[in-house]
């Protein structure tokens, strides 16, 4: 069989080990790169990972109010800008097209919003890709190859639970500095190690250069990049970019990569490609990058404080004077999506938005 033909029927496991044995030990961030966008076997190509059935549910998934709210958000701030008659919105790993299909329900409400609208999504996976084109296929949406192949109109951006799906590189503090944590093989196993080179004192944040031995450091590389090509747009075009994860206000040590599959968590390095991989947000280096081009950046706020401002509570109440059947689902929903012991301290919302803006739920 020739050479080209063998590399194809390879899983991604032995591709994987395949390319450790031939150029030795990967860093983190290339391991979680094959896992999650190899364009073959990633976890995020062409599996089915959101939902009941899948690795794991997102906040659209548990209630409409969710994205409904999204919508809102976004019509406020089209408002504030005169409502221009051309204008793109961005859904960054747009999921099943739920938020959206959600979003744009309560949007096109507004007077001349649907017909200023141009819809873009960012998604990789095919499977996907269809269940998006069945929810949003009325609004036509551009699906973009690059996050920041955009239009020159104003740009609003939704990115709920995106960033964390990007890799991250892991650094472990020792006597003589920080060593990248890296994956290799032990006794025919993935393993993780140690790179034998400290990396550069000035590569770690300041405020983290005294960190004691055995502190761990994820700096997220992808995520900075992604968010300093899209805020570069926002900056000229004027607009907004919203973001919705789980992560921390400011930089800190420790190790948030995990992995889930099947609503379990799950060995990280045990099936590549079968297993969500992620990593907790860094808002306060998202918030600084959006800063350098600048953009305004709204204080940070929990998810429970965003929908509690934006006005879940009330439109729970509509729903269910209009459902008293589903009163008690619409409750538990708010109280999920809210709470401080479920999704609402946990996960947090940033808004980098145009100067003399003023984004609602901040």
């Amino acid at each position: 069989m020739p050479w080209r033909g063998l590399v194809a029927e390879l899983s991604l496991s032995e591709q994987i080990d395949a390319q450790i044995r031939a150029a030795g030990p990967i860093s983190l961030a290339t391991y979680m790169g094959l896992c999650l966008s190899h364009p073959r076997h990633g976890y995020y190509a062409a599996g089915r990972p959101i939902g009941a059935k899948g690795d794991f549910i997102t906040a659209p998934e548990i209630s409409q109010m969710f994205g409904e709210l999204v919508g809102f958000f976004v019509v406020n701030l089209w408002q504030q800008m005169g409502s221009p008659l051309s204008f793109t919105l961005l859904e960054l790993g747009p999921g099943r097209g739920t938020l959206m299909a959600d979003a744009l329900r309560a949007a096109s409400k507004a007077d001349g919003f649907e017909n200023a609208l141009h819809l873009q999504l960012f998604e990789s996976n095919a499977n996907l890709k269809a269940e998006q084109e069945k929810r949003l296929g009325k609004h036509h949406p551009y699906w973009a190859p690059e996050i920041d192949i955009v239009s020159d109109d104003p740009l609003f951006v939704v990115a709920n639970e995106f960033f964390d799906a990007l890799p991250v590189r892991q650094f472990v503090r020792a006597a003589d500095g920080w060593h990248e944590r890296l994956v290799g093989l032990r006794d025919g196993q993935r393993a993780f190690g140690l790179s034998p080179t400290p990396i550069a004192n000035d590569a770690v944040p300041e405020e983290l250069r005294g960190a004691q031995p055995g502190e761990v450091l994820e700096l997220a590389t992808a995520a900075t990049d992604a968010m300093q090509r899209l805020a570069r747009k926002v900056a000229v075009q004027g607009g907004a970019i919203l973001a919705i994860d789980y992560g921390y206000a400011r930089t800190q040590t420790g190790e948030t990569l995990q992995a889930v599959r099947n609503h379990a968590f799950a060995d990280p390095l045990a099936a590549p490609g079968q297993t969500d991989l992620s990593a907790h947000v860094n808002f306060a280096v998202l918030g600084e990058t959006a800063r350098a081009t600048g953009l305004a950046v709204a204080p940070l706020a929990t998810q429970g404080e965003f929908l509690l401002r934006l006005g879940i509570g009330e439109r729970a109440k509509a729903l269910a004077r209009a459902n008293p059947n589903e009163a008690a689902n619409i409750a538990r929903a708010v109280e999920r999506l809210t709470a401080p012991e479920q999704m609402g301290t946990l996960f947090k919302v940033l808004c980098a938005h145009s100067p003399g803006l003023k984004p609602a739920g901040f």
